[in-house]
């Protein structure tokens, strides 16, 4: 092979032109990373300001009273018992019904479903389902569970519809999670004789358990903060009273009557709080809008901590 003369050498083979050209990418490498970071503190630092603002307008509203009271025609004497308990029954039956249904039918797409146009459609339709408008499923919910089962403006009706509203999200991020996990763990699996199912339970959903966390993370959050599908289907914004309790005094010791039960939540105590004009209201919604931030705070903490053990006894 014949060599280039030193003299014939292209530029682009030149090493000060290497040089130049590798610290110029280094670089816009680092303007790049500069750049996303402030963006991100910027992004951090509006959402902090939001949230004090909240706080410092609620701040006289903070106390045991507001937390035990019902609402009341008086500012001073309402309070979010009701919503804050409603709030919390709708989110365990949305995380009852969507997550196993999401990460079930996830397995099933990325795992035992043939590529053919059918699974296709299917995913084409998943990916779309999780950008249509909540007020969409809102209207679903109230032809299909308040019309169509019965279910009537009930806790169980609004569950069911915020599950569907989150079920895409859920889908979509625990098939990316267990798309991330390495062929070679498979095959490795299928190697050593294990079934397709013994692959799955014992290699690929251990694995994938904090992209999946993530993905039911995600999806609780925005569930927790929709008022247009629960409007929809008939949510009181005035209610004097709790819904029955999930435990009771006689054998079985459990009780679903709950379920049935009319509700509010804490979006619509807030949207009734702040279309009034009384400024002693306003100062209600800003602390009901700073406990809700903080709900959903402390449900992704919660989220993040098993998130965290899953992947520590994985690495062990």
């Amino acid at each position: 092979m014949s060599s280039i003369p030193h003299g014939n050498v292209p530029a682009y083979l030149n090493p000060d032109s290497i040089r130049r050209g590798l610290s110029r990418r280094k670089t816009l490498d680092q303007v790049f990373v500069l750049v996303g970071l402030i963006l991100m503190l910027a992004c951090l630092g509006i959402l902090a300001v939001l949230f004090l603002d909240l706080v410092i307008d609620g701040s006289q509203r903070f106390g045991w009273d507001f937390f035990t009271n019902f609402p009341s025609r008086r500012a001073e004497r309402a309070g979010i018992l009701g919503a804050w308990v409603g709030t919390s029954l709708i989110m365990l039956v949305t995380a009852f019904c969507a997550v196993p249904v999401g990460v079930a039918a996830a397995i099933y797409l990325e795992e035992y479903a043939p590529k053919n146009w059918f699974t296709a459609i299917i995913e084409i339709n998943v990916t779309n389902l999780a950008g249509v408008p909540s007020i969409v499923y809102g209207l679903l919910a109230l032809g299909l569970f308040v019309y169509q089962f019965g279910l009537g403006q009930s806790i169980a009706a609004a569950g069911l519809t915020l599950a569907l509203l989150i079920l895409p999200i859920v889908i979509v991020a625990t098939r990316e999670s267990i798309r991330a996990v390495p062929k070679s763990i498979r095959e490795a699996a299928y190697g050593l004789g294990a079934t397709r199912w013994e692959v799955t339970k014992d290699h690929v959903l251990p694995y994938s358990t904090g992209g999946i966390l993530t993905g039911m993370i995600l999806g609780l959050s925005r569930a927790i903060g929709e008022t247009a599908p629960i409007i929809t289907i008939g949510a009181l914004s005035f209610i004097a009273f709790l819904p029955s309790s999930p435990f009771t005094s006689e054998f079985p010791f459990i009780s679903f009557q709950w379920l049935n039960d009319p509700f509010t939540a804490m979006p619509i105590q807030m949207f009734n709080w702040v279309s009034r004009p009384d400024q002693a209201f306003q100062a209600n919604a800003a602390a009901a809008g700073a406990i809700l931030l903080a709900m959903t705070l402390l449900m992704n903490a919660v989220a993040i901590w098993i998130r965290y053990r899953f992947r520590k006894k994985i690495n062990w």
